[in-house]
């Protein structure tokens, strides 16, 4: 039977300082080299994701901003893309305003990734976020921007308090795939706003048949791996993961802190 094991990075697969371990590296590239088919999904770019797992060699296809999409991890392609149509993203940004609320928008622009905002209007946990990544090729100031052209496929709202974004949220989920969680290295809230069919769970999906697997082990730590355990033939939380996680998984293993994810492959994957 060939498995895909999949794992989340923040929280999961990445320790607190937001990096792999090179004993996680260490043993995921031995068992990859072996064969085993190995796999993260993440809510970050590429860009990101591949700097906090720098020294982790996998060949398999990638799946990052939470589903938008699945990328070749050697040619760097997207391999299946989701966005919203405009005005589904007109209806979107028109409702966040109404609230005073200021968004960084992500699009495909020219088959580039690029996430503009307005740094008149934005918050000041979304300004902090924005400076993280200065040196960014996708970072997009555009004040008054309103809805930047290409394709959008992301929406992230970050305040420090929750009350606009839970009534954003309450507002948006039914038409759309929506995450309204606090950020796990700050006390910020975030809201992200994604088409209705994009999930790490719908991608999952489509890498276990693009890769011919029968198989699909998951492992995460937060809310918004909640369906990916649900699509997954067998889910691990690590013992830092959200209760509601731990609730819906097959078992609990170590921390993040732990190399978990690693040691519970070394001792199991087949």
């Amino acid at each position: 039977m060939k498995t895909l094991y999949l794992s989340d990075l923040d929280g999961t697969l990445l320790r607190n300082d937001q990096k792999i371990s090179a004993e996680s590296c260490r043993i995921i590239n031995s068992l990859v080299k072996k064969g085993m088919h190995f796999s993260y999904a993440t809510a970050r770019s590429l860009n990101t994701a591949s700097k906090a797992a720098a020294g982790l060699d996998t060949n398999f296809p990638l799946i990052i901003y939470n589903g938008s999409f699945v990328v070749d991890n050697v040619s760097r392609q997207r391999i299946l893309s989701r966005v919203f149509s405009r005005p589904q993203a007109e209806n979107i940004l028109a409702m966040l305003d109404k609230l005073e609320i200021s968004p960084i928008i992500y699009t495909l622009l020219n088959g580039e990734e690029k996430f503009f905002f307005d740094p008149k209007r934005l918050s000041a946990p979304a300004l902090d976020f924005v400076r993280t990544r200065k040196d960014d090729p996708r970072s997009t100031p555009l004040p008054d921007c309103g809805l930047p052209q290409g394709d959008i496929f992301y929406f992230t709202c970050i305040q420090a308090a929750p009350d606009r974004l839970k009534t954003a949220y309450d507002l948006l989920k039914n038409d759309f795939n929506c995450l309204f969680q606090q950020d796990i290295y700050s006390t910020d809230h975030w809201l992200e706003i994604q088409p209705k069919n994009v999930s790490k769970a719908d991608a999952a999906l489509s890498v276990k048949e693009l890769l011919g697997c029968d198989k699909m082990i998951a492992f995460g730590d937060s809310i918004n791996d909640l369906a990916l355990f649900e699509a997954a033939d067998e889910c691990y939380a690590v013992a830092n993961a959200d209760e509601r996680l731990k609730a819906a998984a097959n078992g609990i293993i170590g921390s993040n802190e732990n190399d978990s994810v690693a040691h519970w492959l070394l001792k199991n994957a087949v």
